[in-house]
């Protein structure tokens, strides 16, 4: 598997970001990472357009990440391809190939990757978040970033870089204590920030 690195976005994609979020009504606050590997973690994520706003922000400030996705909609007609020229890497869920593993191999290869993921896996809510953003963090040695879109003030951005410890538990609390004012855009699919009893 082919993990791009984190880049930049050409002028004319960085305007259209500027002018979308203004034209929406959307306030960007925070900066990028100023570190060259971090792991973004956007959350919470309830709506079809989370995918766009993140997208949008990431023009905004003139780069381009890492996001994985399930297969099917790299099949789309137009929009699939779409997906691909942003960052985006189809993921087949019903395969066993150690992805955790190839994301790790790829942040020690490369000198510079945003990767951005939303821990829940899906817009429905869960019982729990996936763990493998957090095994990455760890294995791969590199930080966390809070991304966040609250619906309710109109804002989005970067909140502070977070070093996991390795205690689960604390590691987990300081993004509950985080994310607790963050409003989605349907709170009713708001998911519990816990991992699965067997990842913790």
């Amino acid at each position: 598997m082919e993990v791009q690195r984190a880049g930049r976005v050409n002028i004319v994609f960085h305007l259209l970001g500027v002018a979308l979020l203004k034209v929406l009504g959307w306030r960007v606050e925070g900066e990028p990472p100023d570190v060259p590997k971090v792991i973004v973690v956007v959350a919470p994520h309830t709506s079809y357009w989370d995918y766009p706003l993140a997208l949008f922000v990431s023009w905004h400030f003139n780069f381009k990440g890492v996001w994985f996705g399930k297969a099917e909609i790299f099949k789309w007609p137009l929009l699939g391809r779409f997906f691909l020229k942003t960052g985006g890497i189809p993921v087949y869920r019903d395969r066993h190939q150690g992805l955790v593993d190839q994301i790790v191999q790829a942040f020690n290869e490369r000198d510079q990757i945003l990767f951005a993921i939303t821990p829940e896996g899906t817009r429905r809510k869960v019982a729990y978040w996936k763990s493998g953003f957090y095994r990455i963090a760890l294995q791969a040695k590199v930080p966390l970033c809070l991304g966040y879109i609250d619906f309710k003030r109109k804002a989005l951005g970067f909140g502070p870089l977070y070093y996991p410890t390795g205690d689960t538990e604390q590691d987990l609390d300081f993004l509950r204590s985080f994310y607790k004012d963050v409003t989605p855009r349907h709170p009713d699919r708001v998911s519990p920030i816990r991992f699965k009893d067997s990842d913790s």
